[in-house]
């Protein structure tokens, strides 16, 4: 459409042009607002007339203006201040990756022939044992030949002698040696067996090549884990200043077990606990043993939760059962198939997650219950790579408050995170320490209330700090921990930590009062 342009001029004591009409188009070239002088550029078609237009009120249009000038200045400073430096710190971090890639592949074959090196000495001295063994057995041999032949040889010499007593004997003609004599044929008739020692014999056994390549190590899938680079520009951010400088020993709690493996808080004052025996204990927050029950089948349970109505659940990997504590009569709440469950937690929304490992002992999972009914089973990631390790070895489990599922694979020695529909965001593999010289193998964990995941690592005697992201915070390694294993925290951010061979449950406060 043709379109006419009309200059104007608009001052405080007049308006020239006041009846405009139907205006599609306005372009504001500019303002002055101190004065309030604007030339505007009135975009209307030709066969419009324009005193028939209507009066259009130029303050409000001044106002969207100023308005709209704010907004860019605000989208400038956030640009400039926020995003683009959130969008250069990604590509800082990729050029970083991409800058170590070739660093960190050369480590990982540099750790594999190192391996290789390790099998080679180990299969070396196998086989100088075996031919340490095998000259042993040749010295017995030699020597079981050599004492038969002595036998022998001796006896052979008394035939000899015998003998030529028998030719004087013969040529003789006195009587009475003749007379005297005794004949030795009976004794030296009675033929010793002949000894056949065999050699021994070297038997190798068929090299199972899957089986070998299981036993020499495991590579990790590649995996592609997305973290959320969302800006939240509103929201207050989590900072380390809320974590204590010096985390605070609270209380010290003797259980009596002597390897004490798993805690969760029944309420404010009491907690339940167990070990490596068949009755699981609650005490209250002074130490007082306020509970005691037995396992049904007798067994020691693998693992102990306390649902939301106050319940106490515990597993049963030999029974395949996750039994439930109701009025204190255990009865049984979930039994699988092919499948022994281990570990488990609650989680906010009431369902159960339970890992299991298979019957063969080849393949780990997690699954979620509610109630007794299968919701979900996770073990596999977008590729179809096995997420945990495929093994009896045990792997807590705890579910962050944002529905992130945390599993400490302690044979794999890393924590492994997938969000609530199973796809894996990240994993966490230790963090580099002078001090924390032993290989890091997670055990117990657990989630505070800013998402923030606590893990257990026994070796080392320390607890591990770590963002919903997978970044490391700090280490509990004070208030003289040993053996940390299981961990809880209840509603109030205290930390439970089980010592395992001490058998104390230690009650742990590491963040500020807020």
């Amino acid at each position: 459409m043709d379109m006419t342009n009309i200059k104007l001029s608009l001052s405080r004591n007049g308006d020239p042009l006041s009846f405009i009409r139907n205006v599609e188009h306005i372009h504001i070239k500019s303002v002055n607002p101190n004065a309030w002088i604007a030339t505007i550029f009135l975009f209307v078609p030709p066969a419009w007339p324009l005193n028939n237009m209507k009066d259009i009120n130029f303050k409000e249009i001044t106002e969207v203006y100023n308005t709209k000038k704010e907004v860019i200045k605000k989208d400038t400073e956030e640009l400039v201040n926020k995003i683009s430096p959130a969008y250069k710190k990604i590509t800082l971090d990729l050029e970083n990756q991409l800058a170590i890639l070739d660093g960190g592949y050369e480590k990982l074959t540099t750790t594999l022939s190192k391996q290789g090196e390790q099998c080679h000495r180990e299969i070396d001295i196998v086989i100088n044992k075996m031919i340490t063994e095998i000259s042993e057995i040749k010295v017995k041999h030699r020597n079981i030949l050599q004492k038969h032949l002595d036998e022998i040889k001796q006896i052979q010499s008394f035939i000899k002698q015998t003998l030529l007593v028998l030719r004087e004997i013969e040529k003789s003609t006195e009587v009475s040696s003749t007379i005297e004599y005794s004949s030795k044929i009976t004794e030296f008739s009675k033929v010793p067996p002949k000894v056949q020692v065999l050699l021994p014999t070297f038997i190798p056994k068929p090299i199972d090549r899957k089986e070998l390549y299981r036993m020499f190590g495991q590579i990790t899938p590649l995996s592609t884990a997305t973290k959320e680079n969302a800006l939240s520009l509103n929201q207050p951010k989590t900072s380390f200043k809320e974590l204590l400088d010096e985390p605070e020993l609270v209380a010290i709690i003797q259980t009596g077990y002597k390897d004490l493996r798993y805690v969760t808080c029944l309420n404010e004052d009491k907690i339940w606990t167990s070990g490596e025996t068949n009755d699981i204990k609650c005490f209250n927050i002074k130490g007082s043993l306020f509970q005691t029950i037995k396992t049904k089948s007798g067994n020691w349970r693998n693992d102990i939760a306390v649902d939301s109505d106050g319940d106490l659940l515990y597993s049963d990997c030999e029974t395949k059962t996750v039994n439930i504590v109701k009025n204190g009569q255990i009865e049984e709440l979930i039994r699988s198939k092919g499948w022994k469950p281990v570990n488990m937690c609650i989680t906010s929304t009431g369902d159960l997650l339970v890992t299991m490992y298979s019957d063969n002992i080849s393949q780990s999972k997690v699954v979620r219950y509610s109630g007794s009914t299968e919701k979900q089973t996770i073990q596999f990631d977008e590729e179809g790579n096995p997420l945990y390790s495929g093994n009896s070895a045990i792997k807590y489990i705890t579910e962050n408050r944002n529905h992130d599922i945390c599993v400490a694979d302690w044979e794999a020695g890393v924590v492994v995170v997938v969000n609530q529909d199973g796809k894996l965001r990240w994993r966490y593999t230790g963090h580099p320490s002078a001090t924390k010289i032993k290989p890091f193998r997670p055990r117990g964990i657990t989630t505070d209330s800013q998402s923030r995941i606590l893990t257990a690592d026994c070796r080392n005697h320390c607890i591990h700090i770590v963002d919903q992201i997978g970044q490391f915070l700090r280490y509990i390694d004070n208030c003289d921990l040993k053996n940390p294993f299981g961990l809880y925290l209840d509603n109030n951010n205290n930390l439970f930590v089980c010592e395992f061979n001490k058998g104390n449950v230690k009650k742990i406060k590491y963040l500020r009062k807020t």
